[in-house]
């Protein structure tokens, strides 16, 4: 069955700093879509980040590019399956470089943020889905 898939294209001030950022978080990078310019950061099968810097983004719109660091232009958010894995993840981020944000604590949803190297927000979330009504 086809799996939809999600690129996230982001505009970053330091490719290389971004490509080192985000290994130490804990995620690889795909070297066939990586380039001086261009950080293709693999975070599951199907959801790919594509770090580019501001010049190789200008090449896909023609809008002004959102200073992240003062202008909130999208909150990505990614599941984790646990509590621990959220606060893993998020510690990581924050042991390289970023800056931690939010702690939300629901019981059966619990969440952490942190902002990366650029300002993007990045909020790690677990849910309980015992809890889950479908």
């Amino acid at each position: 069955m086809y799996q939809q898939m999600i690129f996230v294209n982001l505009a970053v001030n330091d490719v290389a700093a971004s490509k080192k950022f985000f290994t130490e978080v804990g995620y690889t990078l795909n070297p066939q879509f990586s380039t001086d310019d261009c950080a293709c950061v693999v975070i599951s099968d199907t959801i790919i980040a594509m770090m580019l810097s501001k010049q190789r983004y200008a090449d896909f719109t023609q809008k002004e590019i959102a200073d992240s660091t003062k202008t909130s232009e999208a909150l990505l958010c990614l599941s984790a399956e646990s509590r621990e894995k959220v606060d893993e993840l998020v510690d990581k981020a924050i042991a390289a470089g970023g800056t931690a944000g939010k702690v939300q604590d629901y019981g059966t949803m619990y969440g952490r943020s942190y902002d990366d190297l650029d300002g993007h927000t990045w909020e790690i979330m677990w849910m309980d889905e015992s809890e889950v009504q479908g």
